[in-house]
């Protein structure tokens, strides 16, 4: 198939000061095997040199867009996607990785019209590249599962391809009131009205630096979490609201240990589902933080 007969895919790249891997991502776009692609690059007002960098592409395919104000990034995403052009949509940040293959392996998924996302595995990618970890051991859902997501939530959006047509269906597109999970809950959403479908081999590097927005803002993840559940609980049955409860009194749980607030720890461990007499909850209540950081990289690299 030519370039002219294949779908056009607009890449979404928002960009708030990354030029550190900025070069590393665009080349990965630019080795994609699939080459009927736009850039939609949105500047959220950078003082770095990510516009220098990004405009010493001499690419017809890359469009740069320089935003008005600075918005949050739930925000940034629906206005870069308010200037894209292609049937389908994929996220590329600035810090992160596409394998050369990634859109050639997912586009032909959508020859089946209900079918509106598609994803991948992905590997947490350490930022010296030493060391990485796949995402998700486990196999991934295809088709309707929103009840799957619910129980093991495992999209990077890094890996996703959406149908235009099936996300435009949403009223409410990104929520901007979000700064960390506005994926998750867009994701969500998308399932209760189209299929999607999971490719196992990982397509995609998110790369852990320190510096990842989620990263460093672990208690705000918490906090936006306690919203979502709050305000969807009644689209849950009890053995969801109980798997998404204990999903966030983990994390405070991990939060406190990992930052040394053992009391504190020890308290929402007593005070919450969570099985203490679980082995691995045991060993993380137990082990000594230098040990806990070293064995959890992923998890929060910033500390």
């Amino acid at each position: 198939m030519d370039k002219k007969n294949k779908p056009f895919v607009s890449v979404i790249i928002n960009c708030f000061n990354g030029e550190k891997y900025l070069r590393e991502s665009l080349k990965s776009l630019l080795s994609q095997t699939y080459n009927n692609w736009e850039v939609i690059f949105w500047d959220n007002k950078s003082t770095d040199t990510s516009a220098k960098i990004f405009k010493s592409y001499e690419d017809g395919r890359f469009h740069y867009h320089y935003a008005n104000k600075h918005t949050s990034l739930y925000e940034a995403r629906n206005l870069a996607i308010e200037k894209s052009k292609g049937d389908f949509i994929s996220f590329l940040d600035t810090d992160d990785l596409w394998e050369k293959n990634k859109l050639e392996l997912q586009i032909p998924y959508f020859n089946n019209p209900e079918v509106g996302l598609v994803f991948s595995n992905f590997w947490l990618l350490k930022e010296n590249n030493k060391k990485k970890k796949l995402n998700t051991q486990k196999k991934m859902p295809s088709g309707n599962i929103y009840n799957e997501l619910i129980d093991n939530y495992c999209l990077g959006i890094l890996t996703t391809t959406i149908r235009k047509k099936t996300y435009l269906q949403l009223k409410k597109k990104f929520d901007e009131r979000f700064s960390i999970i506005g994926d998750f809950d867009l994701f969500l959403r998308l399932s209760k009205i189209c299929q999607f479908k999971s490719i196992q081999e990982p397509l995609a590097f998110y790369r852990l630096h320190g510096k990842n927005f989620s990263t460093i803002n672990k208690k705000k993840e918490v906090e936006e979490l306690e919203i979502w559940l709050n305000e969807n609980k009644f689209d849950l049955n009890t053995l969801q609201l109980k798997k998404i409860q204990m999903d966030i009194d983990y994390r405070r749980f991990l939060n406190s240990k990992i930052d040394g607030k053992y009391a504190e720890s020890i308290k929402i461990l007593f005070n919450s589902s969570i099985n203490l007499f679980n082995p691995k909850n045991l060993f993380l209540l137990l082990a000594p933080n230098i040990i806990l950081k070293k064995l959890m990289w992923y998890y929060n690299d910033s500390n």
